[in-house]
C-alpha cells in the first residue's frame, strides 16, 4: 500500500503567509502541519509516499527531503497548477501502478492518525473508504449524503443546499478502481477534476464505496482560525520540559517547554505554551495557547493564543492575542505624537483597531 500526499494549492486563505512560505508548513506547536500527517502514515505502517506537489515545491522538498527522517520513502510528484484532487491521482498513475494507496491532503489535521482506517481498509478492502465528520457549515466541504443503513448514496462539492452534515475529511483510501473513475468524469464548473465526482461514478458503477463517521478531532488549517484552533488542542496533549534557561525572576506554570538554548528572563509563561531554541523572552508574559518558533525575540510585552513564526521580534507592544505572525517579522510601537496607525501589510490581510 502506498499514501499520495497532496502539497501544493495556493494557501490563499492563509494570506500574507503563503505568499513567502508553503501552507503546508506552517506550524502548530512549532511542527509543520505536514509532519503531523507524514508521521500519520508512517504510524500506518506504510512506507512509500508519492508527494504532489506545485509552486512551492522546493520548499517542501528542503523540508521533507527524501522522507528518510520519517521512515518514508519520498518521491515527488509535480502538478503544474492545482487542478483538483482527482487530478492529482491522474497525474500520479505510473507512481501508484495498481497499488491500493491512501490519499492525504497535507494541510489537514486529524488526531489519533490513521492507522486504525488503514487497518480496517486492509481486512475488508472495498473499492473505496471515505471518513466523514459532523460541520456546523457544510457548504465550504464536499458533503455525503448515507441511506439509512449508513450506505453512501451521494457526494456533492460545495453545496449550496447540502443534503447532510456530513463533510469529508482530507483522507480517502482507494483499489487502483480509482484510477477508472478518475479517467471517466469532466471538470466540475470550477475547472477542476473533483474527487468527489470520482467517487460518485464509483457508486453509480454500484462499486463497494463505504465511510467511517469519525468523532474524533479534525481540522482543515486552511484559515488562521483553524490554525490557532489546532494548535490550541496539539499544545494541550503535550508534557511539560524545560530544557533552556529560566532565570530566578521568572516563573513558567503548567505545561511549559522550553526548547534548549532558549532564556526566559525576568518573565511569566503560563502554558500551555511552546518556547522555541535560540529564542529570548525578556520582561514579557506569554499566556496559554502560544507557539513561539525559534530564534524570535519578545520584549516587554503580552502574548497569547498565537503563532509566532521563527526569527521574528515583537518589542513593547502590549498584548497580542489570536494572531498569526510570520517570518522575520518585527513588531514595535508606533511613534506616540502624531496619533496614527502606519503599516506594512501583505495582499488580503486584515486589520483590526480598537482605537
Amino acid at each position: 500500500m502506498k499514501a499520495l500526499v497532496l502539497s501544493g494549492g495556493a494557501g490563499t486563505r492563509l494570506r500574507p503567509i503563503t505568499h513567502t512560505s508553503a501552507k503546508q508548513l506552517v506550524p502548530v506547536a512549532n511542527k509543520a502541519v505536514l509532519f503531523y500527517g507524514l508521521e500519520s502514515i508512517a504510524e500506518a505502517g506504510i512506507t512509500d509516499v508519492g508527494m504532489i506537489v506545485g509552486d512551492t515545491a522546493a520548499e517542501i522538498e528542503e523540508a521533507v527531503g527524501d522522507g528518510s527522517q520519517f521512515g518514508l520513502k519520498v518521491t515527488y510528484i509535480p502538478q503544474e497548477r492545482p487542478l483538483g484532487l482527482a487530478h492529482a491521482v491522474l497525474i500520479a498513475r505510473d507512481y501508484l501502478g495498481d497499488d491500493d494507496f491512501v490519499m492525504y491532503l497535507g494541510d489537514n489535521f486529524i488526531v489519533g492518525g490513521i492507522t486504525d482506517l488503514v487497518d480496517e481498509f486492509r481486512g475488508n478492502r472495498p473499492d473505496a473508504q471515505i471518513l466523514l465528520t459532523r460541520v456546523a457549515d457544510p457548504r465550504a466541504f464536499g458533503v455525503a449524503e448515507l441511506d439509512p443503513s449508513g450506505q453512501v448514496v451521494s457526494l456533492e462539492e460545495k453545496p449550496d443546499r447540502p443534503k447532510s452534515d456530513l463533510a469529508l475529511v482530507g483522507v480517502y483510501l482507494f483499489t487502483p478502481l480509482i484510477h477508472e473513475a478518475v479517467r471517466a468524469i469532466e471538470p466540475s464548473w470550477r475547472g477542476e477534476l473533483e474527487i468527489t465526482h470520482a467517487i460518485q461514478h464509483l457508486i453509480d458503477s454500484r462499486a463497494d464505496v463505504r465511510s467511517t463517521v469519525i468523532t474524533g478531532y479534525w481540522k482543515d488549517t486552511g484559515n488562521v482560525g483553524d490554525m490557532l484552533e489546532v494548535n490550541r488542542m496539539v499544545l494541550e496533549g503535550m508534557d511539560r520540559r524545560i530544557d533552556g534557561d529560566v532565570d530566578t525572576a521568572s516563573e513558567t506554570i503548567g505545561r511549559v517547554v522550553v526548547e534548549e538554548g532558549a532564556r526566559i528572563v525576568n518573565s511569566r509563561i503560563v502554558g500551555p505554551a511552546v518556547i522555541g531554541s535560540g529564542t529570548v523572552i525578556s520582561n514579557s508574559y506569554v499566556g496559554p495557547f502560544t507557539s513561539i518558533a525559534e530564534s524570535c525575540r519578545i520584549t516587554d510585552s503580552e502574548l497569547e493564543f498565537s503563532i509566532v513564526l521563527r526569527d521574528s521580534s515583537i518589542q513593547g507592544v502590549g498584548r497580542i492575542e489570536a494572531s498569526l505572525i510570520g517570518r522575520h517579522v518585527e513588531v514595535t510601537p508606533a511613534p506616540s505624537v502624531p496619533s496614527a496607525h502606519r503599516f506594512v501589510l501583505g495582499d488580503h490581510s486584515k486589520v483590526q483597531i480598537t482605537s
